[in-house]
């Protein structure tokens, strides 16, 4: 059974929306209907949901500022909106689908249809890039590269590739999202500090304080920090509790 989250500023367009959605209840369950943003970011990493049915224009935040603000998320996005003027900025964030309100109910069918496929995708794709809890299975081009997960330094996002980079200064460019690999990480040594950004803490050298604040790697790179991500980076960095 998937998770869902409804994320709307209109009360009655998050209702009727969860009425439509009623529809598939033997697959997917609606944890939690918020009609303010804010309150969102604040619930949503505890909720973890499988997908997020997110409105574009609301006032204060709208549902692209939203995905900023959290900086990292492992679920998937299906947009609905009212205007159909976003459907670059969806394909960018690879979105499942872009639905314009009033939503049809042929095309939310099509759309549940999507993110189901989306989501069995990745659980088959996180069991392939598992051979055992020491090391990943990198696909390339070239051939599969086998990497011990103590050498990865950092994993940049690069739309819907991702390149690694490991300590004896190799690149390794794969065709898979960042998003993936964020779910088989040990979150005790790797945490994704931003939208396009995992890093394995093993390698920081130093945290500069600030709104999310930098954190310099060895190396000499410095990358920025999701204010989202700070308050679990303090924790791990620090062990705290």
């Amino acid at each position: 059974m998937l998770k869902a989250i409804i994320l709307d500023d209109e009360a009655r367009g998050s209702n009727l929306l969860n009425r439509k959605l009623a529809m598939f209840d033997d697959k997917l369950q609606v944890e939690a209907i918020f009609n303010d943003p804010y309150k969102a970011l604040s619930k949503i990493v505890e909720i973890n949901p499988d997908v997020l049915f997110l409105d574009v224009e609301m006032p204060g935040l709208n549902g692209f500022q939203f995905l900023e603000k959290l900086g990292s998320f492992s679920f998937e996005v299906i947009f609905t909106t009212a205007y159909d003027t976003y459907t670059l900025e969806a394909l960018r964030l690879s979105a499942v689908d872009y639905l314009v309100k009033p939503i049809d109910e042929d095309e939310l069918h099509t759309a549940i249809y999507r993110l189901q496929k989306r989501v069995a995708e990745r659980k088959k794709n996180i069991t392939e890039l598992k051979p055992n809890k020491h090391r990943l299975a990198l696909s390339t081009a070239e051939g599969v590269y086998f990497v011990d997960k103590t050498s990865i330094v950092k994993i940049e996002a690069m739309s819907n590739y991702s390149t690694f980079y490991l300590n004896d200064k190799k690149k390794i460019i794969v065709s898979k999202t960042l998003k993936e690999y964020e779910n088989i990480l040990d979150e005790a040594y790797f945490l994704r500090i931003n939208r396009s950004v995992i890093v394995n803490l093993n390698y920081v050298v130093k945290y500069r304080k600030g709104d999310g604040g930098t954190l310099e790697m060895l190396g000499g790179d410095e990358l920025e920090v999701s204010s989202s991500r700070k308050e679990m980076l303090m924790a791990l960095l620090f062990n705290e509790k």
